[in-house]
């Protein structure tokens, strides 16, 4: 992905092979997951909602799940996008996994999104028993837009009594349209995502709202100015890219609201730094990081 992604480039992306599927065999890994898709209820009035459901071959008891909102730049992915590594979570953290197919801006900006996100989880929910599922154990967890839409819908469901989290998993979320912290600053013309591709990213989901007064926290979670009652919280961001600045602000804002947040920043690590080069030390550290929240979390 180049760093200073442009609009006339989303959709060469798109039919580029930078975010090639994993195809149903991918998935299965060898028979270790059962893959199924189902079509839910989408927003009132809008079109269903595409489920990708990844369960352990052999669970015998309700598992807790993870709920996935892919990353993309809320321009490009699927369902499939990224649940790899969600996939590696699972083989030690044993969770059925639950990915959305959300529609894309800027075809469909906000609120269009986190909105299919939030009728996917609030399905997830109601149906944990078909599906395997704890309904007292769903963690919701997304990286970069995924991220950002994990928090979206954290505080969507806050807000509306439901569906209740057990934790939000936020990977170098994209949370903040107004593009101006100093880490976004210093990384212009560097990186996976700088502050151009950035700006690519949230004026297609955002149009000409984007960067003024009148943003919603569902949009962009920084914008939020409570946030009290919210799930814990698991924030991490490489030192050394765009999100640096506004994720650790998330963090502080959870705290000062009298929440639980676990934050890491990690020194030198770049946008995506674990999953492009998942053999240095400080991308181990990272995964051996999430594994161990989500344990404690989950209570294995």
């Amino acid at each position: 992905m180049p760093s200073s992604l442009t609009a006339e480039m989303i959709q060469p992306m798109r039919e580029g092979s930078l975010l090639a599927d994993l195809s149903d065999d991918d998935l299965a890994r060898g028979g270790a997951f059962t893959v199924a898709r189902r079509m839910v209820p989408g927003p009132a009035g809008d079109p269903d909602v595409e489920l990708l459901i990844l369960t352990p071959a052999g669970a015998a008891t309700p598992l807790p799940a993870i709920y996935h909102t892919h990353g993309g730049g809320m321009i490009v992915g699927n369902n499939r996008t990224g649940v790899e590594v969600l996939q590696d979570w699972a083989a030690e953290v044993p969770s059925v996994i639950v990915s959305v197919e959300y529609r894309l801006a800027p075809e469909h900006p906000h609120p269009a999104p986190v909105e299919d996100c939030y009728a996917g989880l609030v399905w997830t929910a109601a149906n944990a028993a078909e599906l395997g599922i704890d309904p007292g154990r769903i963690v919701i967890a997304g990286a970069s837009a995924g991220g950002g839409l994990a928090a979206g819908v954290a505080l969507i469901a806050r807000d509306r009594g439901g569906p209740a989290l057990l934790g939000q998993m936020l990977l170098c979320p994209m949370i903040d349209d107004r593009n101006d912290t100093p880490s976004a600053v210093q990384m212009a013309g560097l990186g996976v995502w700088d502050r151009t591709a950035n700006n690519t990213g949230w004026t297609a989901l955002l149009g000409a709202e984007c960067g003024g007064p009148g943003v919603s926290p569902y949009a962009a979670p920084a914008r939020e100015t409570d946030l009290s009652n919210l799930p814990p919280a698991f924030v991490d961001v490489g030192s050394a890219e765009t999100f640096r600045d506004e994720d650790v602000a998330y963090a502080s804002g959870i705290w000062r609201s009298g929440g639980q947040a676990e934050l890491h920043v990690w020194p030198g690590g770049f946008h995506g730094f674990d999953m492009m080069v998942p053999q240095a030390a400080v991308s181990q550290d990272a995964r051996a990081a999430r594994i161990r929240w989500l344990t404690r979390l989950m209570g294995m």
